[in-house]
């Protein structure tokens, strides 16, 4: 919904039809009953309970996108995922957003891209119905943005894959099931040559440290993983050998759009709370919001905040219609996890000494805001990434 209109406003209905707004009241449900009462208990244990995963997988607001065959709704429409991200979001669950999107739209699509018969058959029913977590190990100690220097290997021995290193920074990382590892799996004029493989965490030689404590996005686990001689067997393979970084490159466009769309969520949420407490809060005999400062940064955030809806959706009718490649979803995802920066952090500078404390959404909102730029890509490859693409279109 548009910053400032209604829920009335025919305009602001335009990008969803009556089937997703059907949907959202099955998913506004299920956060009402089953996240928000939870959301103090999971920050403080930095851990999502796994009934919520299998209450949301029961509803079918897991595995939207995952075929029928394999247990999920089947709809390739973009739009249902955006309805989920923006009802959490209302709430302030960051964490649980970040969550169900590695298991939506990076594991299980890297799945249904790439993936075989056998493993879609065994993977993909278990993470529409919530009793599996997944969770993709790109991140390395001395390895983020720059997927080429990734130092894990996987070195084929018969009919197994053995794997040795280390990752970090992973989501899910402590209680995912099942990861998705990005391996080196040899080396082609000087480049390595990087491959996806699934690992179950069960796997002897796999382990995991205690979950990382963070800035933000508390009551997300996040570990770091290791991997001391795991073998997997060769049918683990995730698509070609050593095409790892073409299918990363392939998917990674769906992942920022992704990001890109809970970021704008979560400044729409943000900014609805501002104008909340500054239409309730007084001082100097009348209230927030009849100061013209106020007004003036209300209206800036919501001009922008509008502005990036509206690309942004038309970045998902690209995406619903296959046109959205990995220059546009550079673009959407730098700018509107500056934007979300930018906004909350506006928002809490008008919440006052109260925006400060935790009781308040708007400050866990500002811790969580602070990985958006780093995470899926730091705002300077976006860049890159988009620039690269403008020289080329130019040479002579």
């Amino acid at each position: 919904m548009l910053a400032g209109m209604s829920e009335g406003d025919s305009v602001s209905q335009s990008f969803y039809q009556p089937d997703h707004e059907e949907f959202r009241l099955v998913v506004r449900e299920f956060v009402t009953r089953g996240v928000v009462p939870h959301l103090d208990r999971w920050e403080e244990e930095r851990l999502i309970d796994r009934e919520t995963w299998r209450t949301a997988g029961a509803q079918g607001i897991l595995g939207i996108r995952i075929p029928e065959e394999y247990g999920g709704g089947g709809v390739s429409d973009y739009r249902f995922r955006c309805v989920v991200q923006d009802e959490l979001a209302q709430v302030g669950a960051a964490a649980l957003a970040s969550g169900f999107s590695i298991n939506e739209d990076v594991v299980a699509s890297y799945l249904g891209a790439f993936g075989t018969d056998e493993q879609k058959s065994e993977w993909l029913p278990k993470m529409a119905d919530g009793s599996l977590v997944a969770s993709i190990a790109m991140s390395e100690p001395a390895a983020g943005s720059d997927l080429r220097g990734i130092k894990t290997t996987a070195v084929r021995d018969g009919d197994q894959w053995v794997i040795n290193g280390a990752k970090t920074f992973i989501t899910s990382g402590y209680s995912s099931d099942v990861v998705l590892v990005v391996a080196r799996t040899g080396e082609r004029d000087g480049r390595p040559q990087l491959s996806l493989i699934l690992v179950p965490t069960s796997t002897p030689g796999f382990s995991r440290g205690k979950k990382l404590r963070k800035l933000g996005l508390h009551a997300q686990d996040t570990a770091e993983l290791a991997f001391d001689d795991v073998r997997v067997p060769a049918l683990n393979l995730v698509g070609e050998e050593d095409r790892g970084f073409h299918h990363l490159t392939a998917q990674l466009p769906l992942e920022r759009l992704s990001i890109a769309w809970r970021a704008l969520c979560a400044s729409e949420a943000a900014f609805a709370w501002t104008v909340r407490h500054t239409s309730e809060r007084m001082a100097f005999g009348q209230r927030i919001i009849d100061f013209q400062n106020t007004r003036f940064r209300l209206a800036e955030m919501s001009t922008e905040i509008d502005i990036t809806r509206a690309f942004l959706e038309q970045s998902v009718r690209a995406y619903n219609e296959g046109s959205f490649g990995a220059s546009l979803g550079a673009k959407a995802k730098w700018w509107t996890t500056e934007l979300q920066n930018r906004v909350v952090n506006g928002c809490l500078q008008l919440h006052g000494g109260y925006g400060y404390m935790d009781e308040y959404r708007i400050s866990r909102a500002f811790a969580d805001a602070r990985v958006q730029t780093i995470v899926g890509g730091t705002t300077e490859i976006m860049k890159e990434i988009i620039g690269r693409e403008i020289a080329q279109q130019n040479r002579s």
